[in-house]
């Protein structure tokens, strides 16, 4: 299992794209893995045949580990040490414990209730008790469509019988209940638990459609992309105090040059402004391109500009690298190139990683202002709300201007507020001075 990044520890086999017998030739893909970013090509270094597969699809085990075996065929295979599961949570990674925890549930066969929680001094655990239930009663209760391990056994050790199934389903009202027969045999075959089922056509009878609705509130297993993106926003949050500083920027001005740069052939965006604005501004207030551990403090003396993107399977920060020497033409290309990398899923570890400062733009999504969580490994993320017509005053007279509210979450161990209300009224100065825009545009 290839490292993708530094602070890649584990990852997890989407799909492999050659069998057991293939013959692989050096270059042919492998598989392919899902990283916390994107979906990375895992290519063959070497030709021989895919004698075997250790690894399936969907298990995360750690970087470095043995996934298969590429060979001769007929060759000896080693029996290699069984890959182990994703390195253990620390206390930090409290999100990725308890998704783990909750997916490992999803699917099983009427898991037994678990206990109480262990106390704080407890070294483990406890393991949740076994089902202890005959085989004829396992066979009613899987016919019955019921969840056993809620009934108190009678049998030696509180084993569950036959005579505790019936009794059940008698006290429950099981002769009473209405359902399509193809509702009951979808139920067993999903294993749902028909008494927590509530019946939405006349008299409660129970049908497909109810089966379907309770199938789709299952819980469902986190792709490694969200529970990496929950796990580091809950780092944050937890370890740097947020506060925020919001201003309103007047943009008519640059929704004027925009369409002006449109009309003469030329694609500027409100974001590749305000990156502009702000790359600047980071020049002029270094301290905010700066970050700290709560002990020391680094500064950054490049400015590398991440870009919120939000995709189907979580959100990415692709990074437009030494921001502080590209002119807004070479911002624009840039970005338009990662942010379509983005989509694809094709960004590279070294495009994700590194970033000093980030933008979260959310100007197309109609939103009046948010506020945005700092990027763990960087001091302040300004957040970019839509662009509104809104009355306000100009020269004594109300008239209809163009506004847009940004805010600044700062990390309040390394930014005072002083600070961050002087760097956001910085980016809105110059994203108001219309003469400027237009240079940086010519």
């Amino acid at each position: 299992m290839p490292k993708f990044g530094q602070m890649t520890e584990a990852s997890a086999i989407v799909e492999w794209l050659k069998k057991e017998g293939d013959q692989v030739e050096k270059g042919d893909i492998l598989f392919t893995v899902e990283t916390d970013k994107s979906v990375m090509e895992v290519e063959s270094f070497e030709t021989g045949t895919l004698l075997k597969i250790v690894v399936p699809p969907g298990r995360d085990v750690p970087v470095q580990s043995t996934v298969g075996f590429l060979g001769r065929p007929g060759e000896a295979i080693p029996t290699p040490a069984a890959p182990e599961s994703a390195p253990a949570s620390s206390g930090k990674n409290v999100v990725g414990s308890a998704l783990t925890a909750l997916a490992s549930n999803c699917g099983s066969e009427f898991p037994a209730q678990a206990p109480p929680a262990a106390p704080a001094s407890a070294a483990r655990p406890e393991v949740p008790p076994r089902l202890r239930i005959s085989p004829r009663a396992r066979v009613l209760a899987r016919a019955s469509a019921i969840n056993p391990s809620v009934i108190r056994g009678t049998g030696p050790s509180g084993r569950i019988v036959e005579k505790d199934i019936r009794d059940y389903l008698r006290s429950r009202g099981y002769d009473r209940l209405r359902i399509s027969p193809a509702a009951k045999e979808r139920a067993i075959r999903e294993q749902l638990d028909i008494l927590s089922i509530d019946g939405t056509e006349a008299g409660g009878r129970i049908r497909m459609a109810d089966i379907e609705r309770t199938l789709a509130e299952r819980p469902r297993q986190m792709s490694r992309m969200r529970q990496v993106i929950a796990q580091r926003l809950v780092e944050s949050v937890l370890t740097a105090p947020h506060f925020f500083v919001t201003v309103e920027v007047d943009v008519t001005g640059i929704m004027e040059l925009r369409d002006n740069l449109k009309h003469g052939g030329r694609l500027i965006t409100v974001t590749d402004l305000v990156a502009k604005a702000v790359v600047e501004t980071l020049k002029e207030f270094p301290q905010v391109n700066s970050t700290t551990d709560g002990k020391s403090t680094r500064w950054h003396s490049r400015v590398h500009l991440g870009l919120a993107v939000s995709l189907e399977q979580g959100l990415v920060v692709p990074v437009i690298r030494n921001a502080d020497d590209l002119s807004l033409g070479e911002l624009h290309e840039r970005a338009k190139a990662l942010v379509e990398k983005a989509r694809l899923g094709k960004l590279t570890p070294d495009e994700t990683t590194g970033s000093t400062f980030t933008i979260s733009n959310m100007g197309m999504l109609d939103v009046e202002s948010f506020t945005a969580i700092i990027n763990p490994g960087e001091g302040a993320i300004l957040a970019v709300a839509s662009a509104l017509k809104k009355p306000v005053v100009c020269e004594n007279q109300i008239v209809a201007r163009t506004i847009m509210k940004m805010t600044l979450s700062s990390d309040h161990r390394l930014i005072d507020g002083a600070l961050a209300a002087g760097f956001i009224n910085g980016i809105k100065t110059k994203l108001q001075d219309t003469f400027l825009l237009k240079s940086w545009a010519d």
